[in-house]
């Protein structure tokens, strides 16, 4: 199994979440997160005073795959999630050495 966390624009929600949906995934966990990369922030005005944004509101999406599954959650978050311009995100791929169900106790693939 694999994790895979992906950094998206909080607008691009709805689009990734069909994608995956359409791909096969039954669940995911989303985290509203701030950070920066090459995109340093931006600048805005409020009432004619000009104050720097450091760090620039993000969606960090965590979804739990079979192997088998990776490449088609990757294209389909890399397809809904990209619009072209600087700060569209990042995606993390990771290997998952265990997952258990706490209700059930279940383990593995049939925990997830």
């Amino acid at each position: 199994m694999k994790v895979i966390n992906a950094v998206i624009k909080p607008f691009k929600l709805d689009e990734v979440t069909n994608a995956l949906s359409k791909v096969g995934v039954e669940g995911l966990t989303v985290t509203e997160v701030r950070g920066f990369g090459r995109q340093k922030g931006h600048k805005q005005s409020y009432r004619g005073t000009e104050y720097a944004i450091d760090f620039v509101p993000k969606l960090l999406l965590e979804i739990v795959v079979a192997d088998h599954l990776v490449e088609d959650v990757m294209g389909a978050v890399l397809r809904a999630a990209r619009t072209g311009e600087i700060g569209d995100g990042k995606v993390f791929v990771s290997s998952l050495d265990e997952v258990v169900r706490i209700r059930t106790g279940e383990k593995g693939h049939s925990a997830v």
